[in-house]
């Protein structure tokens, strides 16, 4: 698809689920008002589950004394789906866009754009709709869910990066991943095998904004918040940038 609108993406680093999930509603809330362009965060996240609207409180297999003793949070998302986990070495996107078609055009705009970056890694990745998701054979590397409100998108995907990632206690041990019994989860690092490891987050996220773009129709343009400045956090400052580019 060719790009036909200017926006910009952020790179957050590391912050909480749930402050990044109310930066995404309020940065909806000034795109729906002409106050701030489209826009794309990418971040990692502090170790959570999180429940969609789908989700079945069975999924979750850890007791609460378990998921503290492991310093694992329990959030209740606003996205569609079951449950899902995130944390370090995963690369969470969450496109804050306009629809330029449907829900599913949407979703499955972000995992061509996912697996365009894997092929390029040298991974042969698959979506799959019928288990929604990016899949190598029978384990899953990249989930989605997403929000929809006077059709602006919020929420996205969440890419497993990190070797560690698909691995016994990683934290997908916690839960029935997106509710599907016995399926199995990898990553970029553990597919990459020996004597290759996966590009840093960072990196990575350039390479996917990149890729998104493409997919969904829209010119991202780097505008990179630093992860703290004296104590405030990316999320925050990224809001502050936002405000000072609206009063310029």
């Amino acid at each position: 698809m060719t790009p036909d609108s200017q926006a910009v993406w952020r790179w957050l680093g590391r912050v909480p689920f749930a402050e990044a999930a109310r930066e995404q509603e309020r940065l909806r809330g000034e795109l729906l008002r002409g106050a701030a362009p489209e826009i794309l965060l990418l971040c990692e996240h502090d170790p959570v589950v999180t429940l969609g609207r789908s989700a079945q409180p069975g999924h979750v297999l850890a007791t609460p004394a378990e998921l503290a003793r492991r310093g694992v949070t329990l959030v209740a998302a606003s996205r569609g789906g079951d449950v899902t986990y995130h944390g370090p070495g995963q690369l969470v996107g969450y496109p804050i866009v306009r629809l330029r078609g449907g829900v599913i055009g949407h979703v499955t705009a972000m995992a061509r754009a996912v697996t365009s970056v894997l092929a390029e890694l040298g991974i042969d990745a698959r979506w799959r709709r019928d288990a929604p998701g990016v899949w190598i054979g029978d384990s899953k590397i990249c989930a989605f869910g997403v929000h929809i409100h006077r059709r602006v998108a919020i929420h996205g995907f969440a890419l497993n990066v990190a070797a560690s990632l698909g691995r016994a206690g990683d934290g997908f041990d916690l839960i029935v991943p997106c509710g599907l019994r016995g399926a199995r989860t990898t990553s970029i690092g553990a597919e990459l095998g020996a004597g290759r490891t996966a590009p840093p987050l960072h990196v990575l996220a350039s390479r996917v904004a990149g890729a998104l773009g493409r997919e969904l129709g829209v010119n991202f343009v780097p505008e990179i918040a630093s992860p703290a400045v004296n104590g405030i956090s990316a999320v925050e400052m990224s809001g502050r940038i936002t405000r000072m580019i609206q009063a310029s």
